[in-house]
């Protein structure tokens, strides 16, 4: 499902940071006190987000690939498949940002 889209900076160094699997690069691409929120949770600030992706990564070994982008509103929101080992396992997940200049300010991840 290779499928070429332009992402703003912020959102394609997210998701490159992702697939590195560099907590710290991803935390960079999001405002000081950026919010996330994720599986009913909201994770407040970058040490929060890193920890997010940290732990994250640490429970499900998934790939994430975008393959759409929409403007809603405020939100950019990309759709990505995305694949693991996790119960429903492949899924399109999107994923609302709301960016603040050249950083992310507010991420949202639903199904």
């Amino acid at each position: 499902m290779t499928t070429t889209i332009e992402l703003p900076p912020a959102i394609a160094g997210y998701f490159a940071a992702d697939r590195d699997r560099d907590a710290a690069t991803i935390s960079r691409h999001f405002t000081e006190h950026a919010v996330v929120q994720d599986e009913g949770k909201l994770h407040t600030g970058r040490e929060a987000i890193r920890t997010w992706m940290s732990d994250s990564w640490a429970k499900f070994s998934a790939t994430t690939e975008p393959f759409a982008i929409a403007d809603q509103g405020p939100a950019t929101v990309v759709t990505s498949h995305v694949a693991s080992d996790f119960p429903g396992s492949p899924i399109d997940l999107r994923f609302h940002f709301v960016l603040e200049g050249d950083l992310i300010a507010k991420l949202e991840v639903t199904s």
